[in-house]
């Protein structure tokens, strides 16, 4: 819902800022006075073409800023300006944004009727839509059929449809199987266990060499072991040094188990240069699988592993593909009939709104207009075209192509009363109805008037010179014209019940302090409360 709007120097207007409330607002004043100019304030924040001409001359820039209550939580605020010279910027919030991304904000917010581009039921999606919510049109069958279908069809694009490139692939994923499988490996630690055996088998000798003199240094003569042996003796029946005696004697013992292994160790240090070479092959080898199918052995044998699974399932490719192909025929069964049926419940609806709409614009002044539905394309005919034709002997156009802005406005108001509860949830809470009384008085601007105040939105704006359709108006906001220092400059401002008594006489008869002009405006204004009650007709 827009809250308040601010506009600095568009066109004749120098500087105005206006508040707004639910429910609907008449924007009304003398032709030329610029209630216009309010509309296209609106159209600038819903990214319409910035034309500088609209600039108001001696100013540099114009500027227009809206503040939309999105939810109870929530406000948003779009900003555009036109500059004299350049392009013109816009801001959501503060932020600096193209045309394009305030027109994506704006269409959630407002829709315009009149001689505007920013209507949302112009859309063939949107008119599609609006049909199916009107007949109950239920497309969940035929969107989980079509899922179905979509996955299936993603499921054969994974298995892939080139012959040529499958046999390929087989070959080569056996191939990179084989050579991987011919490596044998152990397992993910096997290089490690191959280096600490490369290392000793490269330097056996000296190992060998070392192991032996370490074992002399420890049982020839003057060994450590005699030198402990002596201290022993030297310490034999001594009570001072009992303990150390002790531990000389453990010493001792220690120092004979760790010759034995010495002796041992060396002896089993086997010179090999036959098995140094099949390790450095084999670790060769190992290293050539890694560099091929992953950085570590454990990725080789992951790689083995996603390999034989792939290898498996194009090996089945053709009993997978028959399956999938018909499993996917089913469901195209599926998908036709689901179609089929929605195109039966759209072709059905369709002459029930257009006869509802037509209705209603029976009683907004076209008694000669003609509206239908045109519902064609292939099932589940999803061309779906809003036609009007206005007049007698006229063509029925797509409402797009209608020329009037009067006629499309009415259009649209009927079309909204016609579809009433069942009107997008998503649809945005803001109208504004530009010219939906152009050409019309009397009873059928009664007619119009009590329309628009019956619209289930929860904001609808009217810019009308009719004091019949103004009357209806939950609030009204007059827009005057006077001339400050030789210039025309235009105000606004929200009246109160009195002015509203005021305005509606000067629309009435042109003499706001005539008597009878304010007793019509009265009878009207209870006319409009009775009407909108449901209490008396107009």
């Amino acid at each position: 819902m827009l809250a308040e709007l601010h506009v600095c120097d568009l066109g004749v207007i120098a500087d105005l800022t206006l508040v707004f409330g639910p429910g609907m607002t008449a924007l009304t004043g003398e032709t030329g006075a610029g209630k216009t100019l309010v509309v296209e304030a609106i159209e600038l924040l819903l990214g319409g073409r910035a034309d500088p001409l609209l600039v108001r001359p001696g100013a540099g820039e114009a500027r227009v800023e809206g503040r939309f209550v999105v939810d109870a939580d929530d406000e948003l605020v779009l900003s555009r300006i036109v500059p004299r010279d350049g392009r013109s910027r816009a801001y959501v919030n503060g932020r600096l944004a193209t045309a394009a991304e305030l027109t994506e904000a704006g269409r959630r917010l407002v829709d315009l009727h009149g001689q505007h581009a920013h209507q949302s039921l112009l859309g063939a999606r949107v008119q599609r839509g609006a049909l199916d919510r009107f007949g109950d049109v239920d497309l969940t069958a035929l969107a989980e059929a079509r899922s179905r279908r979509d996955a299936i069809d993603e499921a054969l694009g994974a298995l892939g449809g080139d012959e040529r490139a499958l046999a390929r692939e087989i070959d080569l994923l056996r191939y990179q199987l084989s050579e991987i499988a011919g490596a044998a490996i152990t397992g993910p630690g096997e290089e490690d266990e191959l280096e600490l055996e490369e290392d000793l088998l490269a330097d056996a000798e000296a190992h060998r060499d070392a192991g032996e003199r370490a074992y002399r240094a420890l049982t020839d003569g003057d060994s450590a072991g005699d030198a402990v042996g002596r201290a022993i003796a030297a310490l034999s029946g001594r009570r001072p040094f009992e303990a150390l005696r002790e531990r000389a004697r453990a010493l001792a013992a220690e120092l004979a188990e760790v010759a034995s292994d010495l002796r041992h160790a060396s002896e089993a240090v086997v010179v090999d240069p036959e098995r140094l070479d099949a390790v450095r092959r084999r670790r060769r080898l190992l290293a050539d699988l890694r560099r091929k199918y992953g950085e570590r052995l454990s990725d080789v044998l992951d790689f083995e592993h996603q390999a034989q699974a792939r290898l498996a399932e194009l090996e089945q490719h053709g009993e997978r593909a028959r399956a999938l192909e018909t499993e996917r025929a089913m469901v195209a069964g599926e998908v036709a009939k689901h179609a089929a049926s929605v195109a039966a419940a759209r072709r059905a609806a369709a002459p029930f709104l257009a006869a509802a709409v037509q209705e209603r614009l029976q009683q907004l002044a076209m008694a000669g207009a003609r509206f239908e539905i045109d519902v064609s394309g292939a099932d589940p005919a999803d061309d779906v075209t809003f036609l009007l034709g206005a007049n007698p002997g006229e063509a029925s156009l797509p409402l797009a192509r209608v020329a009037s802005g009067g006629e499309l406005a009415r259009a649209m108001l009927a079309l909204r009363l016609a579809l009433g509860a069942n009107d997008d949830a998503q649809a945005p809470s803001t109208l504004v109805f530009d010219e939906v009384d152009a050409g019309i008085g009397g009873q059928a601007a009664l007619a119009v008037g009590r329309a628009l105040a019956a619209l289930e939105t929860p904001q609808v704006f009217v810019v009308t010179h009719l004091p019949q359709v103004a009357a209806f108006a939950d609030q009204q906001v007059a827009v005057t014209k006077q001339e400050r220092d030789g210039r025309t400059v235009a105000d606004a401002h929200a009246l109160s019940d009195e002015e509203r008594v005021v305005e509606l006489s000067r629309m009435l008869s042109g003499q706001p302090a005539s008597a009878a002009a304010r007793d019509h405006a009265q009878e009207l204004l209870a006319t409009a409360v009775r009407a909108k009650a449901g209490t008396g007709t107009a």
